[in-house]
């Protein structure tokens, strides 16, 4: 896939190429809204740097991208085969890096897109990574345990020249987790004849997973959120979370242990409100238990819609891409909104928040933080050692406050806002290593 940013034209324009569908029956794959977002933002960054075309087009052509037809045997004997992709993007600076997703409308375009996003946000907090992501398109929740493990042992296998701990490293994202992971490592280890646990992070702590993964996506959106509060008292605050997930549901828990006050979350299930607050222990309990957020008894019911409204201090979309679109971004009134999904804002909604003086924290910086403890996984992992969660969290702190710090810096110097300042800074030091580096042969 060969994908230009032009230097004069926004990505997102008609003047782009057009990028081929996968999907032949659908005219616009699902994904093709995140790549949109993605090259947009490369081409902002380009324009701030300077960039030559030749090396914008080295930016947005991902290194390598395996598409792989994934067989499933299923418990009543009968196989479905499933479309499964691999994209590293970037790998000047390092191994490539990704979780990997299991999602029904997971496509090439979203995959190249979040791996696109993941070289900027490694650059970003200055971890020696590139950037990549997996996903295989399909609805876990619909296929047996056994069935689950059957179609990730077969994927890893269709992408096994792609992956290892100095090439390529999975970790987890939507529709997969610890276990997923474990079936990775195993496979992987089989083939190579010894354990391997630097294949994979966000492994369970008996196979060499790092204490403080778990949580560590939303202790950074926490810390992110309270670096952009400049000093306020967290006391009060009122915070709305979209997506009720991994990521969301520890958010939420995180900002009200810090002492905001969480007044509505929503999952797909629904979405529940108390302008006095949610008691975020009990939710989880409920969530645990019904499945999701819906039917909360101490808590009125809201659409979706409304949530993403609500006049609060401070939006956190958890969930998935484009859930604040041009349709819907004139009616945020949050003051300031972290994004803890991956490219949960739109080139055009962001051009209107800026507009309306909403502050947007963006997803390179923000959720940076499953990353950074991802690495100090792998790190734990290649030199055989293990650190204490207090001594993998002082690390997490340091690396996000120090991230956050010079992208405030670089976008009150230019004046710009912190998206195009996170970006400038996560581009550009790719770019750097691009030229550093040179061209073979």
């Amino acid at each position: 896939m060969t994908v230009m940013v032009p230097s004069t034209t926004p990505a997102t324009s008609s003047q782009a190429p057009p990028i081929p569908s996968i999907i032949p029956d659908l005219p616009v794959p699902p994904g093709r809204q995140a790549l949109d977002s993605a090259l947009h933002q490369l081409g902002r960054a380009a324009d701030l740097l300077g960039l030559d075309d030749g090396l914008r087009a080295m930016l947005a052509t991902p290194r390598r991208s395996l598409m792989v037809a994934v067989p499933v045997r299923r418990e009543d004997g009968s196989v479905r085969v499933v479309r499964g992709y691999r994209v590293q993007h970037n790998v000047s600076r390092g191994p490539a890096k990704g979780g990997i997703r299991f999602h029904p409308a997971t496509d090439l375009n979203e995959v190249t897109a979040l791996a696109m996003w993941m070289t900027w946000k490694c650059a970003l907090v200055n971890l020696p990574y590139g950037g990549a992501k997996g996903g295989v398109a399909v609805d876990p929740a619909a296929l047996t345990a056994r069935e689950l493990e059957r179609l990730t042992r077969r994927y890893v296998n269709e992408i096994l020249p792609l992956i290892g701990p100095e090439q390529d490293i999975p970790a987890p994202d939507v529709g997969t987790d610890e276990q997923t992971m474990a079936w990775i490592m195993d496979t992987y280890s089989v083939k190579a004849g010894y354990s391997v646990p630097g294949i994979v992070t966000g492994k369970p702590p008996v196979l060499g997973g790092s204490l403080g993964l778990a949580g560590a996506t939303a202790l950074g959106v926490q810390i992110a959120t309270l670096a952009a509060l400049d000093g306020r008292d967290p006391e009060g605050v009122t915070v709305a979370v979209q997506g009720f997930g991994k990521v969301g549901a520890l958010t939420a828990r995180s900002l009200a242990a810090a002492g905001c006050r969480i007044v509505a979350v929503s999952d797909a299930t629904g979405a529940v409100t108390d302008p006095s607050g949610l008691d975020v222990g009990a939710l989880l309990e409920h969530h645990a238990e019904a499945g999701g957020v819906r039917g909360y008894p101490r808590a009125d019911a809201l659409s979706h819609d409304e949530l993403l409204e609500l006049d609060v201090d401070v939006l956190v979309p958890a969930a998935l891409e484009g859930a604040i679109h041009a349709g819907n971004a004139s009616r945020i009134r949050a003051g300031l909104v972290v994004e803890g999904a991956n490219g949960p804002t739109t080139p055009e909604a962001d051009r209107v928040l800026s507009d309306a003086g909403i502050t947007v924290v963006p997803d390179i910086l923000a959720n940076a933080g499953g990353v950074i403890v991802s690495y100090l996984e792998w790190v734990q992992n290649t030199q055989a050692c293990s650190w204490s969660s207090g001594e993998v969290e002082r690390r997490l702190r340091e690396l996000m406050r120090d991230a956050f710090g010079e992208v405030r810096e670089a976008a009150a110097q230019r004046g710009i806002s912190l998206r195009d300042a996170a970006h400038m800074i996560g581009v550009g030091r790719v770019a750097e290593a691009h030229r550093v580096r040179g061209l073979y042969p």
